[in-house]
């Protein structure tokens, strides 16, 4: 069913949404063991149209997740090892003169624009917090604008365009912190943990023996970008819509500064928050929510998806304060806090 409307439609299409979902879920497990829950929502990432940050320690898949991903989904792979030599050129392309000879044995020249790694359906933007702010700037339009402007030309990003960057938590030395405008385009920051011991185990199976797994393509670009279709055709209730949009205002602490009342702020909020999160967390709220809502063959979003995604969607969008970060306080226990306290209904 190509345009689903109604509701029954939206059902209906959902059955081949879950199937393609889990599909391409089953082939990436295939790959990698364990991180069941990371997988999950980077395909919410895939299916709702955003980008998504992976932190983690090295050596515990974030770059095979995305590598196979490709591979389940046919997508075109490319990668952006960031240094702090990159240069924005290296991501987006640029201009380059040619020679050629023309009529009459004239020596002709024109201007061609080679195109960069970025142009790529998935782009592994690897260690991104390695380049200067200069680099990670060229990524910007790139995640917003899904096109790139190169010697005043703007070229268009193929579709679906995914950004998966990663980034290491631990060493800090010689990296650039991302702006807050570039977290922000994230649609997700997911935390990306250690294995258990039997994943472990398995691990060693699947790596060290002579036996190699590998994903098989069960999807393709056209698929995807219906899906991200019906992903916006299911409804959301004002009740819940407005759970999202108080969830959000829920992270703003009071302050004149930024002509913030903190009308839903908690006390752990305007302790521990400078600022909260952006109009584009509501986004991830609700967008997310409606992929968790088709994969549970609903054409409703509820409270319970929203808060579901909360986590992903908020974390990287919350700026501490100075006692917040003194006293060790993280985002997610400040969000987990939100969540706990904040009801579901309210008078408007």
């Amino acid at each position: 069913m190509s345009n689903p409307n109604t509701p029954e439609q939206v059902l209906e299409a959902a059955e081949r949404f879950r199937a393609d979902f889990y599909a391409v879920r089953d082939q990436v497990t295939k790959v990698l063991v364990g991180q069941e829950t990371v997988i999950e929502r980077v395909l919410v990432c895939l299916f709702a149209g955003g980008h998504v940050l992976l932190e983690g320690v090295p050596g515990i898949g974030k770059t095979l997740l995305i590598r196979t991903l490709a591979e389940a989904t046919s997508l075109d792979f490319g990668r952006v090892q960031f240094t702090p030599d990159l240069m924005p050129a290296d991501i987006s392309g640029t201009t380059v003169v040619l020679e050629g000879e023309g009529e009459h044995g004239r020596i002709e020249r024109q201007f061609v624009f080679q195109p960069g790694p970025i142009f790529a359906q998935i782009v592994l933007a690897d260690e991104v917090n390695r380049a200067t702010p200069k680099t990670q700037s060229a990524m910007l339009e790139a995640m917003q604008e899904r096109s790139v402007t190169v010697a005043g030309v703007s070229h268009d990003l193929p579709k679906p365009f995914l950004v998966m960057a990663t980034q290491n938590p631990l060493e800090q030395e010689g990296t650039y912190p991302l702006p807050e405008a570039q977290l922000d385009r994230f649609f997700f920051k997911l935390l990306v943990g250690y294995s258990t011991r039997d994943e472990l185990n398995e691990i060693l199976v699947r790596t060290t023996g002579d036996a190699t797994a590998a994903a098989k393509p069960v999807l393709d670009a056209e698929r995807i970008l219906e899906h991200q279709a019906l992903v916006r055709r299911v409804a959301a209730a004002p009740r819940v819509q407005d759970y999202a949009v108080r969830l959000v205002l829920a992270t703003h602490p009071a302050d004149v500064k930024f002509g913030s009342a903190g009308l839903y702020a908690t006390p752990m909020v305007n302790q521990y928050v400078r600022v909260g999160a952006s109009p584009r967390a509501a986004q991830a709220l609700m967008l997310g929510a409606k992929v968790l809502a088709l994969l549970d063959g609903r054409a409703a979003i509820a409270t319970d998806d929203v808060r579901a995604v909360a986590l992903a969607a908020l974390r990287h969008r919350l700026i501490l304060n100075f006692e917040g970060e003194a006293e060790g306080v993280t985002a997610d226990a400040v969000i987990a806090n939100i969540i706990e306290t904040l009801p579901t209904d309210v008078e408007s």
